[in-house]
């Protein structure tokens, strides 16, 4: 492995650190195509919750002050809802790896990437405004996987800001979807949920951290 990766990836932390936590609105600016990053693989997680359990996808809205929702039927609504929440923490984490472990591949997700965006803003249709946005990450992504050399920084960063915002919005993003888990499987009230669903992401970061760096970590 690249010698470099490691003080790359802690340039990536201090400035992903900066922008979220001391930079503002202009941080808020910068970091805004990670905040929608998010919000997809979130819906997206909770389509493949549904797909993968039987169920259909009916739409998947993306809102651009970072919101959205996807409207389900049928399958297991707990895989569903735990799906936005696990489901984009395991694909942050994936993206990641891929930037890390694979330079070769890292065009070929960002070009993945990109075509799943914009499949998702056909086939799931809710609004304009939502595919637009879709189409427009997903061109975005493009033209860096096809006529730059930024794939592989792009990919860690997408991927590390990604999991990074996640752990950190624990408490606040998944907050609906744990009121529901409450509800569908009980067991828990939905605040011993929703640590369990953390370490779960922590658990899986530092696992994936573990393998790609060894004893750094």
């Amino acid at each position: 492995m690249n010698k470099n990766l490691l003080p790359r990836l802690l340039a990536m932390v201090l400035v992903y650190v900066i922008l979220k936590f001391f930079g503002g609105s202009f941080g808020s600016l910068v970091l805004y195509p990670v905040t929608l990053l998010v919000t997809f693989l979130h819906e997206f997680g909770h389509a493949l919750g549904a797909i993968l359990t039987g169920g259909s996808v009916e739409g998947l809205q993306i809102n651009p002050d970072g919101s959205g929702y996807t409207i389900t039927r049928g399958g297991s609504q707990a895989v569903v809802l735990m799906g936005g929440y696990l489901g984009s923490a395991l694909l942050g984490n994936l993206l990641f790896r891929i930037g890390v472990k694979h330079r070769t591949q890292a065009q070929n997700a960002l070009l993945t990437l990109a075509f799943l965006m914009a499949l998702a803003g056909i086939l799931w249709f809710e609004s304009f405004m939502s595919t637009g946005l879709l189409f427009g990450f997903a061109a975005t992504l493009f033209f860096v996987a096809r006529r730059t050399n930024w794939d592989q920084d792009a990919l860690m960063f997408l991927g590390l800001a990604t999991v990074l915002y996640i752990i950190q919005d624990f408490n606040v993003g998944p907050k609906s979807d744990l009121a529901m888990y409450e509800q569908v499987v009980g067991i828990f009230p939905y605040q011993v949920w929703m640590y369990l669903w953390l370490a779960l992401a922590g658990g899986l970061f530092f696992w994936n951290l573990k393998a790609l760096f060894g004893r750094a970590f």
